[in-house]
């Protein structure tokens, strides 16, 4: 799906727990996060580093879109 959208024009990021598989489909922009269950977050820190977190994951995400 990301490479059509890719295909499309629209600039896509996978984030991706297992991050082979979509690097296997040519993937161009993965980013690894820590768990399936909780890609965008870790439910064990506290709510401020729980936040941060995010923020930094989002922050690499748009780093990534504006990539080749």
């Amino acid at each position: 799906m990301a490479r059509e959208m890719e295909r499309l024009g629209l600039p896509t990021v996978i984030f991706s727990a297992i991050p082979a598989i979509p690097i296997a489909f040519r993937a161009s922009r993965v980013i690894p996060v820590k768990a399936i269950r909780h890609p965008l977050g870790d439910p064990e820190r506290p709510p401020e580093r729980e936040r941060q977190l995010r923020r930094e994951m989002v922050e690499a995400a748009l780093t990534a879109l504006q990539t080749d």
